[in-house]
């Protein structure tokens, strides 16, 4: 054998070696709070439609504490509202969205005591609130739309899994809520004040990653996307099924889950792309109109520019 061969085999060995050695990289790290919009993703690693090799779920006990690891680089992605979306923006972080989970028709809401039964009743009362996440903007709107001021009731900033203990104890009168966390407010007594159905397409959930992840980690955004619509396939054909096994994390039956789920719409694939793709993306309209809302509320700093978030490649690239 020539020297010219030797060294050619030689490179080609190297080559091999360095390829075996290489470490595998982590999975990619999905931050979620506790939600029923962000269920979908357990059900899809419990059915193992979700690599584990690929994809890990992170749950927090709330949305501030899944922005906060986002902007201390705990984990890579996250399922975000548009508006917290927005707020991470603003702030300099460079969030892509490459899914649209739901779109809340009456999923989020206010609710007070018994005895109270508009938000103008909320007048000097104290308010829980889940400070520098979606509640600040729910909040707002209904104070809004009930032709009400910001100072006339008394925010209480508390983390969303902590509200059902301070309005059971009497801390607050109210409180901006979730299920599964609402369904436990209306146990104890409460009545619903002002819920999504009053703004329609102004609360979406997403899935966002920071930008790095589209080009270092397009495997692990495949297997992402694929585990979630595995997952809804399922909830479309076995129902019961799905929301039995949901609802054992949410701590609550299948029927209580699929009655919380009524108040969701969770888009289709083609739906997903109309929203986040082509020359006008649907969620773009709809995010100027919340983005001009945030800044006169005070809840956003400045405009961004939202079509530079939405990331519809990975999903177009998915097989239908």
């Amino acid at each position: 054998m020539t020297a010219r061969r030797l060294l050619a085999c030689a490179a080609l060995l190297l080559a091999a070696l360095i390829a075996c050695t290489r470490p595998t990289p982590p999975a990619l790290r999905i931050g979620t709070n506790v939600w029923i919009g962000s269920e979908p993703l357990y059900l899809a690693r419990e059915l193992g439609r979700l690599d584990a090799a690929q994809v890990q779920l992170v749950e927090y006990p709330s949305a501030s504490e899944v922005l906060r690891a986002y902007r201390n680089q705990a984990i890579d992605g996250m399922v975000i509202s548009l508006d917290e979306l927005f707020g991470l923006a603003a702030e300099g972080f460079d969030p892509r969205v490459v899914l649209v989970v739901d779109v809340s028709h009456g999923a989020d809401a206010v609710v007070g005591r018994a005895g109270l039964q508009t938000m103008r009743d909320l007048a000097g009362k104290a308010v829980a609130v889940e400070g520098g996440a979606l509640g600040a903007f729910v909040l707002s709107r209904a104070l809004a739309l009930s032709g009400m001021q910001p100072n006339e009731v008394k925010v209480v900033h508390l983390e969303s899994n902590e509200h059902p203990q301070a309005f059971e104890q009497g801390q607050v009168d109210a409180a901006v809520t979730f299920d599964p966390y609402r369904t436990r407010l209306l146990r104890a007594g409460g009545q619903t004040l002002f819920d999504s159905t009053r703004i329609p397409g102004e609360i979406v959930d997403l899935i966002a990653v920071r930008k790095p992840v589209l080009d270092d980690r397009p495997q692990a955004v495949h297997a992402l996307l694929a585990g979630w619509f595995a997952a809804v396939d399922f909830m479309r054909a076995q129902p019961q099924d799905a929301a039995h096994r949901m609802g054992v994390r949410q701590q609550t039956s299948a029927e209580q889950f699929l009655q919380a789920q009524r108040g969701l719409h969770v888009p289709t694939r083609e739906e997903n792309l109309a929203m986040l793709g082509g020359a006008n993306p649907g969620l773009a309209a709809s995010g100027r109109r919340l983005m001009g809302l945030m800044i006169e509320a005070k809840l956003l700093r400045s405009s961004v520019d939202i079509e530079s978030l939405l990331a519809p490649a990975p999903l177009a690239a998915l097989p239908p």
